[in-house]
């Protein structure tokens, strides 16, 4: 098994996947915290159908670079599910439930009455639960990945504090000055740039795993924000690592697999928790 990794890690579109899931992975577990806290645990797939239909427009227009469309859509959609949503009639969790059906159902009745590819179920069964394009990756879209997520995380460290605040009580921190709008509109746009960068690794269906599971895993281990986040990261790192290795090995889906992954660290932290 080793003389067989160490072959197939000769190959760049290896290396790629693994720098690219690795960084996703890590931009995930640090906002994931705060989405579990503020109890929108489910953001994730209701954005990742969001994206879902703006690809299946891209795809439809033929527009040769899709972030173009799908980036813009998904952060408006963040930005009203978690800053407008809160002052709107139909809030939290309705919100989410009516945006990630509707963008879901309308991306596939365009696809199937305007798609001109000739495997559509295998197209969308790809985008919904991810495919093997996280080892297609191009050097150009490998740095698009490695800048954004640099950025996500920079962001993350300067306003660390800020983000704190308004996780655990947002009334009081509008109370001692802070611009809490300000704060879940910065939350929003950098949640949206990591959904938009997860769908090539595991697909829209399975993109909330990312975020929530190490989330969850590291509260049963650790009780501080502090402890919580780094403990989140590094098991989604981890986990992130093996499900590629493991599924470049076996032939099993990435996606899936790497979610696999971490419902088993879930389990092992469950019991580590209740050790301690």
């Amino acid at each position: 098994m080793l003389e067989k990794l160490s072959m197939y890690m000769q190959y760049p579109f290896v290396r790629y996947a693994i720098i690219v899931g690795v960084l996703i992975a890590l931009c995930a577990s640090l906002l994931g915290v705060t989405l579990v806290l503020k109890r929108f645990s489910f953001i994730g797939d209701g954005l990742s159908h969001v994206a879902f239909g703006a690809i299946a427009i891209a795809s439809v227009v033929n527009l040769s670079n899709q972030m173009l469309l799908v980036l813009p859509v998904t952060i408006l959609s963040a930005i009203f599910l978690l800053r407008g949503g809160q002052d709107a009639k139909i809030k939290g969790d309705a919100a989410i439930a009516m945006i990630s059906v509707g963008a879901l159902a309308f991306g596939y009745l365009i696809m199937n009455v305007f798609s001109t590819s000739s495997n559509l179920s295998g197209d969308v069964c790809s985008t919904l639960f991810g495919s093997t394009s996280i080892l297609t990756l191009t050097e150009r879209e490998v740095w698009l990945c490695t800048v954004l997520s640099i950025a996500v995380v920079i962001i993350f460290v300067l306003f660390y504090n800020k983000i704190f605040a308004v996780t655990f009580d947002e009334n009081f921190a509008k109370a001692t000055g802070t611009n809490a709008d300000s704060y879940n509109l910065l939350i929003a746009v950098v949640i949206a740039v990591i959904i938009v960068l997860a769908m090539n690794l595991v697909g829209s269906l399975l993109i909330s795993a990312l975020s929530v599971f190490p989330a969850l895993s590291a509260m049963r281990i650790f009780r501080s924000f502090k402890g919580v986040t780094i403990c989140s990261a590094v098991i989604s790192v981890i986990c992130a690592f093996f499900g590629i290795i493991i599924s470049i090995l076996a032939g099993t889906p990435v996606g899936s697999t790497i979610v696999v992954v971490n419902v088993a660290a879930f389990g092992i932290s469950c019991v580590v928790g209740m050790m301690r």
